[in-house]
């Protein structure tokens, strides 16, 4: 396994993270996450192959996520030997100083550890003003409850408002950015990436494989969670006409260099800068697969042909407006 730093701060994290939506009692969230012990089995091969980061949320399955993983890892490894990362926002009081000091304590005690190495804004709140939450999360850091501090999902702008309001008041930045990027989705690269890049913001990026589009030649899978999963038919399914020409590219890459059509997708997000791609594992399988795509290494002429083909996607991730109260699914395909 390989290893880097968290934005400025001294965190080192691998160059995987497991991503916990797959962990959690099944029919809370989704129909096809993993229960407690298939969890644990995912989590302790994950820290066999030298993975130390784990981003779950409070969201996740009614907060099951969270707890599955604090006791494997409790079961499993020393607390400072790991990165954990949770997030706040589909709460009641969303971002409000309030919710978010309610919060954590709620994410701390299901994750049975005393701090967070990380914690993320699940999305941007519309209703409570950004100098409320950046002081909420920085009382966090100097409380010792939170090392470090990261946002997911937004518009260039409002990050860049969120931290000229940290750096004006001497609060705690973000660290890192969980934003929605992958090889069917780049819109970011218009305004937040480059932001992210000027301020030394670390990208820890969901959905690398596109809900596993690109781990795939054809379109639709047969698997229980192909089946099921209706967030990821809203995400993907409308731009599947023009995508799947880079799914194919992606396919034809992977019989090159003679690996894994996942291998492609995730050694293309190191190759543009990412630190550590979300890898949601339902199967220990893919985490070896992951973990060996750091063997495969793209010349430029590769990731050029495997650019090409993308056109302007509408935004998927970063939202208009907060969600109804209790929604969780955002993308959801009814």
């Amino acid at each position: 396994m390989e290893y880097a730093k968290l934005g400025n701060t001294d965190i080192e994290v691998s160059k995987l993270c497991v991503g916990c939506m797959s962990f959690g009692k099944a029919g809370t969230m989704h129909k096809w996450t993993l229960d407690e012990e298939q969890s644990g089995e995912v989590i302790r091969h994950a820290l066999d192959l030298g993975i130390n980061f784990f981003d779950t949320a409070n969201g996740y399955s009614e907060g099951t996520s969270e707890e599955y993983l604090g006791r494997a890892l409790k079961e499993s490894v020393a607390r400072d030997k790991v990165v954990i990362a949770s997030k706040v926002y589909f709460n009641p009081g969303r971002l409000s100083r309030e919710a978010i000091m309610r919060e954590i304590d709620g994410s701390l005690k299901r994750l049975g550890t005393d701090y967070l190495d990380l914690y993320i804004i699940h999305r941007f709140d519309y209703e409570t003003p950004v100098e409320e939450t950046m002081e909420a999360l920085h009382d966090l850091v100097k409380a010792g409850k939170v090392r470090a501090l990261g946002a997911s999902a937004m518009y260039g702008y409002q990050f860049y408002n969120m931290q000229l309001a940290a750096r004006d008041n001497n609060w705690t930045p973000f660290s890192v950015m969980e934003n929605h990027y992958n090889l069917l989705y780049r819109e970011d690269e218009r305004e937040l990436i480059p932001i992210c890049n000027q301020m030394n913001v670390s990208r820890m990026p969901y959905s690398p494989l596109a809900a596993g589009h690109l781990a795939r030649p054809q379109w639709k899978s047969d698997s229980l969670r192909g089946k099921t999963d209706r967030v990821a038919v809203g995400k993907y399914d409308r731009m599947e006409q023009q995508d799947i020409k880079i799914v194919k590219r992606v396919q034809e890459l992977s019989e090159k260099h003679n690996c894994k059509m996942s291998q492609i997708a995730i050694a293309w997000q190191w190759a543009k800068g990412v630190t550590a791609p979300i890898v949601g594992a339902t199967r220990t399988g893919y985490l070896d697969d992951a973990t060996n795509a750091l063997n495969v290494k793209l010349s430029p002429e590769d990731i050029a042909y495997l650019e090409e083909m993308y056109v302007p996607h509408p935004i998927v991730g970063a939202i208009d407006k907060n969600p109804a109260e209790g929604v969780i699914l955002l993308d959801e395909k009814k």
